[in-house]
């Protein structure tokens, strides 16, 4: 009796204690989860991440709302201003110091002495019509020179001639004068029939400037010209970008035929001649846009070889450079890298929690800078 009942009992236990195992299972299933959750939840930390970096990366693109499709800023001509006018009589508003000076010189000095030079030869020769006509002097003189009239009239115009020169011949060392060392240097090329720019300074980039055609002689689609562009015949598809207060530096050459560089607005007329540089150098005082045109014969459509130059801020010329490929004179290359780090790659960045900065991190932003670098070509605009 004693056996069958401890029998009895260690049945009862067992079935106690097999009841209960599941009860026990179920209980310690919730807390295994609660362990493994961190690491569960880990990978998703970059993937959380990686649109951001993506977003600041976008928004890290030289982008201008000041700047036009092409990279030019947006900036519509001035009425009477760089450009001809109809019916207009004089030289146009000059915007640099060679034009002011010149200006002053023809409007101040060449103009009166050519008026009071026509004015007094127009009074001889009706003076003389009317002192020596037939009826006031029926016997002619035979008188065949004067010594006093002949040292007159060849002194004269001998004095005026060098008083003229002094100012001339300075003005035109100035406008030969060497451009400083920070001057920009623009390399203005001649085709036929269009002009092709490069900087040089600014990392050597091309643009190519054609003029546009009215709205009627290009196909449905295509780009024409507007009033925003500028006059008919001197728009341009894409305009010459100079910054303002800063010297310019001129070099004119050609790949055919003698072309001739000319703005009338910066008194500047270089001609450009194959295999040859011809360099002069302006400094731009006034924001606009300013028109000129081919002013050497070079074939049959040198009427439609427009130049158009479009004088910014250097603020805005240095966007402008950006958004063509180039390198702002003077910006260091090294500041672009030191931005990049901002945005390690998912493995640098684990790396970099872990252990503190590493060679990796580094030589891997290194890596993405170079590779997103653009070469000097993209910059070319057509």
């Amino acid at each position: 009796m004693r056996m069958t009942g401890l029998k009895s009992i260690m049945l009862a236990a067992g079935l106690l204690l097999a009841g209960a195992g599941p009860g026990i299972g179920h209980a310690a299933a919730p807390v295994a989860p609660a362990v493994t959750a961190p690491a569960a939840t880990a990978p998703a930390a970059p993937a959380a991440t990686a649109p951001q970096a993506t977003t600041t990366a976008a928004a890290a693109k030289p982008t201008d709302p000041a700047l036009a499709q092409d990279g030019a800023p947006i900036m519509a001509p001035t009425a009477g201003v760089g450009q001809p006018v109809d019916g207009h009589w004089g030289i146009q508003p000059q915007v640099t110091k060679n034009g002011e000076r010149a200006h002053w010189f023809h409007d101040a000095i060449l103009v009166p002495v050519i008026t009071v030079i026509s004015l007094f030869v127009l009074g001889l020769l009706f003076w003389v019509m009317y002192r020596y006509r037939a009826a006031a002097n029926p016997v002619a003189s035979k008188t065949s020179h004067n010594t006093l009239i002949e040292i007159v009239w060849t002194l004269a115009p001998v004095i005026i001639l060098v008083l003229l020169a002094v100012p001339s011949i300075g003005l035109l060392q100035a406008q030969y004068k060497p451009a400083p060392t920070n001057a920009i240097t623009l390399k203005a090329i001649g085709n036929q029939w269009y002009w092709s720019y490069q900087y040089p300074d600014n990392g050597g980039f091309e643009v190519t400037a054609n003029m546009l055609k009215e709205k009627g002689d290009v196909p449905a689609g295509e780009r024409f010209r507007t009033d925003a562009d500028g006059p008919r015949l001197l728009a341009a598809d894409n305009r010459v970008v100079l910054p303002v207060g800063v010297p310019i530096r001129l070099i004119t050459t050609a790949n055919d035929v003698i072309h001739s560089w000319a703005v009338p607005a910066f008194w500047i007329k270089l001609d450009a001649v194959p295999g040859r540089l011809n360099e002069t150098s302006f400094t731009i005082e006034k924001p606009g846009v300013y028109f000129g045109q081919c002013s050497e014969l070079c074939g049959a459509r040198h009427g439609y070889m427009p130049i158009a130059v479009e004088a910014v801020t250097p603020e805005q010329f240095a966007a402008w450079v950006k958004a063509k490929g180039g390198t702002p004179k003077g910006a260091k290359p090294a500041a672009p890298a030191a931005a990049a780090p901002a945005a390690p790659a998912p493995a640098a960045a684990a790396v970099a929690n872990t252990t503190g900065p590493v060679e990796n991190a580094t030589s891997a932003a290194t890596t993405t800078q170079g590779a997103a670098a653009k070469p000097a070509a993209a910059g070319t605009g057509h």
